[in-house]
């Protein structure tokens, strides 16, 4: 059965998150990111959350979402959606400990050459009602097809690369054995395809493939380091598509392509590379206040 566009405008419930310290932290830990503001509760002011922390308090509400659109879907089609596209829009960092609360809805659906792509969107507000993040989370439904007309999200405007040199310079990162398992507990992100090596066989998969989110953080911390001095504060928005397969062991490589003033900040431009070569993330994009 086709992904039917009268989807659009469908929300859930808004739901509830709890954020301590103890999920904070090891959140950073499972990217390998100690540095001292994700981890030092003896600072006057506390801990911060990792940037990317934002996707730990959606994942209840993106599997909500999940299931409203797969009830229009074959068992065989849902298990066909992927994580294609992120956009997250920071307004400020998470300070544990908070209550922090995250509406969404389905604001787009649209044909697109691989199948149907169906974008949610994510609004994370704290008790006083003040905003913390919003995403907007991109799902591609391989070979499903569009029952309905096109109706496109509205996304907003990303600042566009203006020249493409020669890379401003490349980090590796190693990825254990054991790099999937850690996340999805720690992150409390739990897809067996990333964990279950019987279900990910099932699927089609080479083996067990390390979430999207976990390669996109990862890069994140490497992009902080090295462009603002270890300062995640200043991180504004993060941006990527999802491509090839990131499995483990092995070693990606996060090549940063260029650093550009844009409106309100500079963007950093970059891309994963995965050790066979693929684009693990495809027009990465970290934007820094100024």
């Amino acid at each position: 059965m086709p992904l039917d566009s009268s989807l659009v405008g469908s929300k859930v419930e808004s739901i509830a998150t709890e954020v301590d310290a103890r999920w904070a932290m090891a959140y950073a830990a499972s990217l390998g990111d100690f540095s001292p503001c994700y981890f030092d509760t003896s600072q006057p002011a506390g801990i911060v959350a990792h940037p990317m922390f934002a996707v730990c308090v959606e994942w209840p509400a993106a599997g909500a979402i999940r299931q409203s659109a797969r009830a229009t879907l074959s068992q065989d089609e849902a298990v066909r959606g992927v994580h294609a596209t992120h956009l997250t829009i920071i307004h400020r960092l998470v300070h544990p400990p908070e209550h922090l609360i995250t509406s969404a809805e389905v604001i787009g659906v649209e044909r697109r050459k691989p199948g149907a792509y169906e974008v949610a969107k994510f609004d994370t507000v704290d008790d006083k009602g003040a905003p913390v993040c919003t995403t907007y989370y991109g799902s591609l439904y391989r070979k499903v097809d569009v029952k309905g007309p096109d109706r496109p999200a509205e996304i907003p405007d990303l600042p566009k690369l203006t020249h493409l040199g020669p890379p401003m310079r490349d980090v590796r990162i190693p990825i254990s054995a054991g790099a999937a398992h850690i996340y999805t507990e720690c992150a409390r992100i739990w897809n067996p395809i990333h964990t279950d090596i019987a279900i990910s066989t099932k699927a089609g998969l080479p083996g067990l493939i390390l979430h999207g989110t976990a390669t996109l953080a990862m890069a994140v911390s490497r992009i902080i380091e090295g462009e603002v001095h270890g300062d995640p504060v200043r991180v504004a928005q993060i941006s990527g598509r999802f491509g090839a397969m990131v499995l483990m062991p092995s070693e990606v490589l996060v090549r940063i392509d260029a650093h550009e003033k844009c409106d309100g900040g500079e963007a950093v431009f970059f891309e994963v590379v995965s050790a066979e070569g693929g684009r693990a993330i495809r027009n990465g994009l970290v934007v820094l206040s100024a």
